[in-house]
């Protein structure tokens, strides 16, 4: 009885262990697409978002937005219709909105839905409406763009601080934003109001540095990072500022099929 439970345990192990981890999984859904653009999409990013992945957008159910922790990841989606309607390789979208619909994992923008469609197919997969796909998480691409922070036209300072987190990188998610005067030890731990936009009414005066919590990897284990550049005292609304760093963790999930090919 011993040993068969020892046995049992180093199998428990074997399917939990760092050596089953994989960046990326795949999954098979269905998507379909909308006539409208998501620049007022629930992740907040506006006409911003037409900058991203080609402006190439998509709204997830909310097993991956996420309650906004998802919003800016990015997806490798390839469309599985019958037909030679579909290419092969697939495109990029990055999550900027969300739905209700649990059936269809994503709602795509009606360019990527043509992206996803083999030459002269297009009109004929816009047709179809819903469609099978598979995708896998993949890392963003924002072309050397460091990540940054909007600061919104809702904030009065010192009073009030609302910030957009832009062009995060990597497979990650950011699990909560602290903020600091410049020399300070004193951190305040924002909230997210939602989406990207995190924010925070106290007090704040002098330069100002952030703190990222980053979640990375299927052990949910967490990195910190901390801006060397910094929110000038004169900060303005509407303004974006660099942080000065890139995340660009990779994402391991646990799963039982790994994508090894390079579609």
């Amino acid at each position: 009885m011993t040993f068969i439970f020892i046995v049992q345990l180093s199998f428990l192990f074997m399917l939990l262990s760092p050596a089953s981890a994989c960046d990326r999984c795949l999954y098979r859904s269905k998507a379909t697409y909308s006539t409208s653009q998501f620049t007022s999409g629930s992740c907040g990013y506006g006409q911003l978002a037409l900058n991203f992945s080609r402006g190439l957008q998509a709204a997830a159910q909310p097993s991956l937005y996420k309650e906004g922790a998802g919003c800016g990841a990015c997806f490798k989606v390839r469309c599985m219709h019958p037909g030679g309607f579909c290419k092969s390789n697939g495109t990029n979208v990055m999550l900027t909105n969300s739905h209700g619909d649990s059936s269809r994992d994503f709602v795509l923008e009606r360019n990527a839905m043509i992206e996803l469609a083999s030459e002269g197919k297009s009109e004929d997969l816009l047709k179809v409406g819903v469609v099978d796909i598979v995708y896998k998480r993949v890392p963003c691409d924002h072309q050397n763009h460091n990540l940054s922070v909007r600061v919104e036209e809702a904030s009065n300072g010192p009073y009030y601080l609302a910030i957009k987190i832009l062009y995060q990188g990597g497979q990650t998610e950011i699990t909560s934003v602290g903020i600091a005067t410049v020399g300070s030890r004193s951190w305040t731990t924002m909230r997210r109001s939602y989406g990207a936009v995190w924010d925070t009414n106290k007090m704040l005066t002098g330069p100002l540095k952030l703190r990222f919590l980053v979640k990375s990897g299927f052990t949910n284990n967490s990195t910190s990072y901390e801006t060397p550049k910094v929110l000038p005292s004169d900060w303005k609304s509407g303004l974006i500022y660099d942080a000065g760093i890139q995340i660009k963790d990779i994402a391991q999930e646990n799963c039982h099929h790994c994508d090894e090919s390079t579609w």
